[in-house]
Parts: C-alpha cells; structure tokens; sequence
C-alpha cells in the first residue's frame, strides 16, 4: 500500500507534466521542476544510506501535494537553516513526511494553515508538522499506530500510514515519534538523531 499510495502521487505529476507539455513550452520551467523534484523524491537508493538535506526532502514532497495545498491551505516552514546534513534512508524519510503531511491535509479538510518547523538541538533533528485540523479524537489517541486502523472511508486509508512512520522513525533511523493534539492544533514530532555529527 505504501507503493500504491506513492505511485498515486507519481501518476499525478506524471499528468500534469503531460498536460504542461501540451500546453506548450509555457510550462518548460515548471516540468523540469517537477522532474527534478520527482528524482530527488526517490532518492533511488535502494536501501542505501545517503547524506540528506531534511529540507530539501519535506520541500520535494511538498511539490507533490501542490495540487492539493493551493485550494485553501497556508503552508508556514519555519525551517532551522543551521541544521546539518544527516546518513540517512532518503526515500524512507520522504514517506515519513508524505504520510504526515497526507494525514495534515485530511485533516483540515481542504481549508487551513500547516506548520513545518525543524530545529538543530544538540545531536538531534527536531521535525514538527503541525496541521490547524479538528485534532484526533481522545478515544483513538492510543489506537493511531496501530496497523491497520485508520478513520479514513473505505478505498481512502491502509491504516497503515502511521505504523509506517513509527517503523522508519523508529526502527530504521533509532529515532522518536510523538504527538499532541487537541481540536485546532496536531502536531506531531520527530526526533532524528544526527548520526554524521
């Protein structure tokens, strides 16, 4: 499911480079962007740990989701610019980020305003994505990462989205996954340590 849902973005962007190309070399700039974003997405590693630029992972999975952000919702980076390049599973990282922010947008149902902050403390990357949503209810609070629960509509979520996340953050990068929520305000944080420092 996790490559279903990335090859959906995928096929998205594929449609709107093949709809930019038949309107012309208007769009030029804006495919070679798409493209670029697309290849750095990937990563293409195979498994392999890479030095990665944390910003330039959450920017590129930003692109993906342009089509959905441009209709109502604010995107704020609040990005730590002192924050090192870190070894690390580049594309496993980046469905960390298309899975929380994915969940961002659900929740704020087209409409509001999602925070992105990230902050170099000590040996650690601190990433927090905050969305202005309806916030999770307090009776699932302790169910979300839980494999295969999910309050999505059918045919809509795996409920495998955030057992994901806490399987790369955790397992994979020896990192922390948490988070608060009350209506208005979710956010949750990452914490990855900087393993080339």
């Amino acid at each position: 499911t996790e490559l279903r849902e990335m090859g959906l973005h995928w096929l998205s962007l594929s449609f709107e480079v093949i709809s930019m190309i038949k309107h012309g070399l208007r769009g030029a700039e804006r495919i070679s962007e798409l493209v670029q974003a697309m290849k750095s997405y990937a990563y293409l590693d195979q498994g392999v740990q890479q030095e990665v630029n944390l910003h330039q992972g959450l920017e590129d999975t930003l692109r993906l989701f342009a089509h959905q952000l441009k209709c109502g919702i604010q995107v704020q980076r609040n990005y730590d610019q002192h924050l090192p390049k870190m070894l690390a599973y580049g594309s496993e990282l980046n469905q960390v980020w298309t899975n929380l922010i994915d969940n961002a947008i659900d929740a704020m149902d087209g409409k509001g305003l999602l925070e992105i902050t990230t902050q170099h403390c000590d040996r650690f990357a601190h990433i927090d994505i905050i969305d202005s949503g309806s916030g999770i209810p307090a009776e699932i609070k302790t169910r979300i990462f839980e494999p295969f629960f999910t309050t999505k509509s059918v045919g809509r979520g795996s409920g495998l989205g955030l057992e994901t996340v806490r399987r790369i953050v955790e397992n994979r990068h020896h990192g922390t996954l948490s988070f608060e929520s009350q209506p208005g305000r979710t956010c949750f944080t990452i914490c990855l340590p900087l393993s080339n420092q």
